[in-house]
């Protein structure tokens, strides 16, 4: 049976979906935002300037959280994680080779 949103805890059930969905979101977007720092990386061969110590900051980042997702069986973590690592990864990678 469904939460009744009247009370407090059918309200917070509504509440955790919004916020899930909303990170879910803004987690697809800021990848997609990084996409632009790995074409020009990749495509026009520029990676100078890029902080591959930052970059790789963010990597590690990545793997812990990917860690403690599988660890908590959390898909919302976890899922992300796998994008973020190969986004981190290719900036790095591309900064390392033509930087």
């Amino acid at each position: 049976m469904a939460p009744d949103p009247m009370t407090p805890a059918g309200h917070a059930a509504q509440s955790d979906t919004f916020l899930r969905r909303t990170l879910g979101g803004m987690s697809v977007f800021s990848m997609l935002m990084t996409v632009p720092q790995i074409w020009t990386i990749w495509a026009y061969r520029q990676g100078a300037g890029v902080s591959v110590v930052s970059w790789s900051a963010y990597l590690l980042s990545a793997l812990l959280w990917f860690w403690y997702g599988v660890q908590q069986r959390d898909k919302n973590i976890y899922l992300p994680c796998i994008g973020w690592i190969g986004l981190d990864a290719g900036v790095i990678i591309g900064a390392l080779y033509y930087g």
